[in-house]
Order: C-alpha cells, then sequence, then structure tokens
C-alpha cells in the first residue's frame, strides 16, 4: 500500500536532534525546504549554520536542555508536528569483553537513553493532533535478523533498543495518532560512517524525510531502508 503524504509541510513544526551535520543537518534541511518550521537540536546552537532552520540547544545526554527545547518549542510555535530522533555516535569497535564500561555507558547514553527523554518530552505535544511522527533513525547493525558480529556491540545494542522503542510507541501510542517508525539510512559518507561509505548524506536522508511527510493513518511500528519495510 503506497502510503499518503503531504505534498508540503506549511505550518507544520518539527524537531530534529544532532541537526549541525551530515544526515541530521540534511534531513532538517530537507524538511524545512517542504514548508516546516524546523528546530534543529545541537549541543552548542551556534554550530548550527542553516539559516532556514531554528537553532536550538538540545543535548539528548542531559534531560534539563531536552525538557527546555520542548518547552520552547510548545511556548513559541504551540505544536509539535513531527520529531525525529537522529542524534547518535559510533562507539567502541572492539568485541564486548574488550570495551571499557564508560564506553558503554556514553554509547547507550547517546543512542538509546536520549532518545527515550526526547521522546517521553516531546509526547504531549505529539499526540495533540491526530498523525504526529515520531522517525528514530537506527541502522541494519541493530537488526536481530541480519547477525551482529563484526564488534561495534554497544552500537548495535542501542540500536536494537531503538527499535524497540519504536515497536513500544506504536503499541503504546499508535490508537491515539501517533506514526512512529525507524529507519535504517545505509552506510553514509559522514564523520561517522567515514569516506569510503556507499552512500550519500542526500540518499540516507531520503527516507527520513519522507516518513516525516506521513499523513494521518500511516502506516507505523515499522523498520524501513530505501521506502521499504525490513524485518527487526
Amino acid at each position: 500500500m503506497t502510503p499518503e503524504l503531504y505534498d508540503r509541510l506549511d505550518g507544520q513544526v518539527a524537531l530534529v536532534t544532532g541537526a549541525t551535520r551530515g544526515i541530521g543537518k540534511a534531513v532538517a534541511a530537507a524538511l524545512a525546504d517542504l514548508g516546516a518550521t524546523v528546530y534543529a537540536g545541537a549541543r552548542s546552537a551556534r554550530d548550527v549554520d542553516d539559516p532556514d532552520v531554528i537553532p536550538v540547544r538540545l543535548d539528548v545526554t542531559n534531560e534539563t536542555t531536552v525538557e527546555k527545547a520542548v518547552d520552547r518549542i510548545d511556548r513559541t510555535e504551540g505544536r509539535l508536528d513531527v520529531l525525529v530522533n537522529n542524534a547518535g555516535i559510533e562507539g567502541p569497535k572492539p568485541p564486548l569483553h574488550r570495551v571499557g564500561t564508560d564506553s558503554v555507558d556514553a554509547t547507550l547514553d547517546t543512542n538509546l537513553r536520549g532518545p527515550i527523554l526526547v521522546t517521553k518530552a516531546a509526547l504531549p505535544l505529539l499526540l495533540e493532533r491526530e498523525g504526529g511522527r515520531v522517525v528514530n533513525v537506527s541502522s541494519g547493525m541493530g537488526a536481530l535478523g541480519e547477525g551482529m558480529s563484526g564488534g561495534y556491540g554497544p552500537y548495535r545494542i542501542s540500536k536494537a533498543g531503538l527499535n524497540a522503542l519504536t515497536v513500544y510507541l506504536h503499541g503504546e501510542y499508535g490508537g491515539d495518532g501517533l506514526i512512529a517508525n525507524s529507519v535504517c539510512p545505509g552506510w553514509v559518507r559522514t564523520d561517522l560512517g567515514g569516506p569510503n561509505a556507499t552512500r550519500s548524506v542526500e540518499e540516507g536522508a531520503d527516507t527520513i524525510v519522507w516518513l516525516a511527510r506521513f499523513e494521518p493513518g500511516g502506516e507505523s511500528g515499522r523498520f524501513w531502508r530505501d521506502r521499504e519495510v525490513i524485518e527487526w
């Protein structure tokens, strides 16, 4: 079934975390091009250099900044239609038994606890209107069916947990009109993906922006890659 999409997002408000560079920056710019008022979350708002988006200090590991960012959107806009949980880190590469606990904590704090806190704060606004969207930027490295060997244990586990957040949000709030989906952007040429990655930033951002355009009643609780559903 082909989803119904908004042609434009005029009058709608979006929040994108980790929006200073790479996929997050591209997603924020694309949503602004579609007419949305876009708040670009960053640990330092001064790092946001796109004049078409609104910088907002938001460190996903700091709940105070999360709450202040969402409160600012509420006071200024009075609504939130799209949340893109994009902020993330790669974490340590070695097998788990060779990884320091501090590195485990930092990876889970950013990649899983962070999106939980941001979504928790944003839900009251997202639920005010039918069709609020949450797009969680996950990874095939967190897909249970694709195998999880090759290191990066905390990263893989965090992304599997992020997928669980998506399923939970659909189960808990889907009946209230929330649309929650995960997306694997693929191997993208960013600071995280490296220069040898096979995809451009624009290709990585495409499905994320597409999911952000779902109209009320759109498919939810799914894992996507290249605009197609994939297995968890």
